[in-house]
């Protein structure tokens, strides 16, 4: 059974289907999947959807993308959502560059703060960064990540970055991208790494694999990142099913009843 270590059912691409995937996942081969928040709204649905169903777990933290919505009330707020029991890790949080109005010194701050709170509550990270390799680096190695613990969530960077995060103890998330024809530089990083750091994730609903590149993804769809893995590494997909599960548990702590 595959451990989905990062999706996003609240998003209102499940609105009509939602409870019928979600139930159907067993039988999809999925035994659990970690449910993703962005910022306060999402993280108390993420919340939510893990009190619902058995098979959810969640992650809350406050995304670059919206760190202008951060007040102190907020992390207070997340803070308490870290307590409950399904509560697996703070996330997604980290630094993204792609945009022009990135707020990139208030990205840091509150970077800084969640990291922080992930080492007052025992929670391990995930762990978001695009375009900006060096300041995420500086900064978990700074704030010694070796001691929390985490996941480079959707990882874009190359084999040499990848060596130093190894150092840190990191893992590294594997979703539908390595499926991409042109996905060459991923593909030399999954070459590069031991399996005993990878974990699988979708993404979902975002970076379905091939063949449904385009169209909504779902953690049904996982088993194609895992059989792209196995291809890469030379063993079999149900080796990659069992090791990145066992992954999947060390990282996320409490996943394990």
């Amino acid at each position: 059974m595959i451990i989905d270590t990062h999706v996003h059912y609240n998003d209102e691409a499940f609105d009509k289907d939602r409870d019928e995937i979600i139930k159907g996942l067993y039988n999809a081969g999925v035994e659990k999947a970690v449910n993703i928040g962005t910022n306060f709204k999402t993280s108390m649905e993420c919340i939510e959807l893990a009190k619902k169903y058995d098979n959810i777990y969640a992650a809350v933290g406050v995304h670059p993308s919206y760190v202008d919505q951060t007040t102190e009330q907020v992390f207070d707020e997340i803070e308490k959502m870290c307590i409950f029991p399904k509560t697996v890790a703070v996330g997604e949080i980290g630094l993204d560059y792609h945009w022009d109005d990135s707020h990139r010194e208030l990205q840091k701050e509150v970077f800084k703060r969640q990291l922080e709170l992930a080492k007052k509550t025992g929670l391990p990270v995930v762990i978001h960064s695009r375009d900006s390799a060096k300041d995420t680096f500086d900064i978990l190695k700074e704030n010694r990540i070796d001691e929390i613990g985490g996941v480079m969530h959707c990882y874009s960077y190359g084999v040499e970055l990848a060596k130093e995060y190894l150092k840190l103890g990191m893992f590294f998330g594997i979703g539908g991208v390595a499926t991409f024809k042109n996905a060459k530089k991923l593909k030399e990083v999954i070459e590069f790494l031991p399996l005993e750091s990878i974990v699988l994730e979708t993404d979902c609903p975002y970076l379905a694999p091939e063949p449904f590149r385009g169209k909504r993804n779902s953690s049904i769809y996982i088993k194609y990142v895992a059989d792209a893995v196995a291809d890469i590494k030379g063993v079999s997909t149900e080796y990659i099913i069992k090791k990145t599960s066992e992954n999947a548990n060390l990282l996320y702590r409490k996943l394990i009843k």
